[in-house]
C-alpha cells in the first residue's frame, strides 16, 4: 500500500476478490424497491440475490420508521398501486395489529361516517375522499417481507454493503460488497440498484443527476421516532375541540425541539411516530449523517418533555424506539433514456411505456389525478446490464420529489425486477425488452396499470 502525502491519498495493491455467488439477477438493497423488484425477479424465474446493509428488509417502511404506506389511490373507488405493495397489506391484514387502515370497498368514499372513522388517520382523507392509506408494525413488516423473499426462493445476504458495480467493456458484470466475511462478489447477468442513493451509478459509470432543491421535501434528511403509552384519541379530541391551541402548540414544539417535528398515528392508538425536517444536509455525505444520527436525538429529547408537559394524552408517554436507518427522501437520481418532468407530472403525461401509475398527492391538476412513470426511466443511457430500482429513477428533482413515496418505490421496483427477468430469459439486455411484454406480464401478476392500454 502507497500512502502520497501530497494528495492525501493511498493507492491500494490490486488483489483478488472471491466470488461469493452468481446468479440471474443481482439486487442491491432491500427498501421497497429493492425488495420488490428481488420477489418479482425470482418469482419470474430468475436465480436471484438480494444483498441488503442492514440486519432486515423494508427499508424506509421499518427500519426507518417511516411506517404510513400512503396514496395508493387517487380519491377515485380505483386502485392505482396494487402488486407487491398490496400483498404486503394483505399480509399484515391477517396479523392482529399488523396495519391499520380503510378497507378496498372504502376507497372513495364521501360517506360522513367513512370520514368521521378515519379523519384522524393521516393522508387517508384528501379533498373529501378516502384514498389507500396504511399504517404498519414495522415488526411485522420485516417478517413478512422475510417470508416473501424465503417463499420466491432468493437468496439473501444481510448485513453486506454493496460498494462498487463491476464493469467491463461498459456492461455491469456483478458487485463488489463489504461484509463480516470480508471483501467479496456477486456475480449476475443483470444488476438492479435498489439502494435508493443510487450509491452504485458511480461506479458503473452511469450519468446520474445529484441536485436537490433545499425547498422540496426530498432535501430534507429525517430521524423517526416513535412515543409509547400515549392517549392518541385523547389528543385527537383535544385538536377537535381547541383548533386553533392545537396549531399553536404544534408550532411551540418545533421551536423547542429546534426542528419540525409532527406526531402522527401510529399503527395502535398509544403509539405515534414522530417524523421530521432536517435542511441543509447530504444522505451521501458522512459527516452530514453523523450530524443527523447526534442532533435529532438532542432534539427528540426536548421535543418529547414538551409533548409530554404540553399534549393532552401525553404526559405519561415515552420514547419508545429510534430508527435504525436514517430517514432519506432524495439525493442521486439516474440519468435515463427518458427523464421525467414537473411538465409530465402535472399534465399527467402518459407514456407508451408506462410501468406505474402515481396517483398525485393533492387534488387533480387540469391533466388528471395520477402522474406516470415509462419504463425507460429505469435504464441509464449508456450502460448495459444494469436497472434502477426506487426513487432513483430518471427524473428532474420535482418530478421525482412527488414520486417517491414508499409504495411508489414498490411499483418502480417490481417493475425492475420482471423485466431483468423477463430480460434474463431472452439473453437480451434490459433496453431492448419489448415494454408490452412488460406491461402484460406486470398486469397479469397483480400490478395496477390503470388508464394504459395494455395488448
Amino acid at each position: 500500500m502507497t500512502y502520497s502525502s501530497i494528495n492525501r491519498t493511498i493507492i491500494e495493491p490490486s488483489r483478488e476478490i472471491k466470488v461469493y455467488h452468481e446468479a440471474d439477477v443481482v439486487v442491491v438493497g432491500g427498501g421497497p424497491g429493492g425488495h420488490s423488484a428481488a420477489v418479482a425477479a425470482a418469482r419470474n424465474g430468475a436465480r436471484t440475490v438480494l444483498i441488503e446493509r442492514y440486519g432486515h428488509l423494508g427499508g424506509m417502511a421499518s427500519g426507518g420508521l417511516v411506517i404510513l404506506i400512503p396514496h395508493m389511490s387517487d380519491g377515485g373507488k380505483e386502485v392505482q398501486i396494487a402488486g407487491l405493495c398490496l400483498e404486503w397489506m394483505d399480509r399484515l391484514a391477517k396479523i392482529p395489529g399488523g396495519m391499520v387502515g380503510p378497507k378496498l370497498e372504502e376507497i372513495g368514499s364521501t360517506e360522513p361516517r367513512v370520514l368521521a372513522r378515519w379523519k384522524n388517520h393521516f393522508s387517508t382523507v384528501v379533498d373529501g375522499k378516502i384514498r389507500l392509506t396504511w399504517t404498519v408494525d414495522p415488526e411485522r413488516l420485516k417478517c413478512i417481507m422475510n417470508d416473501m423473499v424465503e417463499e420466491a426462493g432468493v437468496k439473501l445476504a444481510l448485513h453486506s454493503l454493496g460498494t462498487q458495480a463491476i464493469v467491463d467493456k461498459g456492461r455491469v458484470q456483478g458487485v463488489i460488497f463489504e461484509s463480516k466475511s470480508g471483501r467479496q462478489a456477486i456475480l449476475g447477468k443483470i444488476i438492479i440498484d435498489g439502494t435508493g442513493d443510487a450509491d452504485l451509478l458511480p461506479s458503473a459509470g452511469a450519468e446520474f443527476d445529484g441536485a436537490i432543491d433545499p425547498k422540496l421535501r426530498s432535501s430534507m434528511l429525517a430521524l423517526v421516532f416513535r412515543v409509547g403509552n400515549c392517549d392518541f384519541k385523547k389528543y385527537n379530541e383535544f385538536r377537535e375541540a381547541n383548533p386553533k391551541k392545537a396549531q399553536e402548540l404544534t408550532g411551540e414544539l418545533s421551536k423547542a425541539a429546534g426542528t419540525f417535528f409532527l406526531p402522527i398515528a401510529g399503527h395502535r392508538d398509544d403509539v405515534v411516530w414522530v417524523n421530521n425536517w432536517i435542511p441543509g444536509l447530504s444522505s451521501t455525505n458522512v459527516d452530514d449523517l453523523t450530524k443527523l444520527e447526534v442532533s435529532v436525538r438532542r432534539m427528540m429529547r426536548q421535543g418529547h418533555e414538551f409533548m409530554k408537559k404540553n399534549f393532552p394524552g401525553f404526559e405519561d408517554s415515552f420514547i419508545l424506539d429510534t430508527a435504525s436507518q436514517t430517514g432519506t427522501r432524495g439525493s442521486r437520481r439516474l440519468v435515463g433514456e427518458y427523464v421525467v418532468t414537473a411538465d409530465d407530472m402535472n399534465s399527467s403525461k402518459k407514456f407508451n411505456d408506462t410501468i406505474a401509475v402515481i396517483p398525485k398527492i393533492g387534488p387533480g391538476g387540469s391533466g388528471g389525478t395520477c402522474s406516470y412513470i415509462p419504463y425507460r426511466a429505469l435504464i441509464p443511457v449508456r450502460v448495459e446490464g444494469l436497472l434502477v430500482a426506487g426513487r432513483s429513477f430518471s427524473a428532474d428533482k420535482i418530478a421525482n420529489d412527488s414520486m417517491n413515496l414508499i409504495p411508489h418505490c414498490c411499483a418502480v421496483g417490481e417493475a425492475a425486477g420482471t423485466a431483468a427477468a423477463l430480460a434474463v430469459k431472452q439473453g437480451i439486455s434490459p433496453r431492448k425488452l419489448d415494454y408490452k411484454l412488460l406491461q402484460k406480464t406486470l398486469v397479469r401478476q397483480g400490478a395496477a396499470l390503470p388508464g394504459i392500454k395494455v395488448v
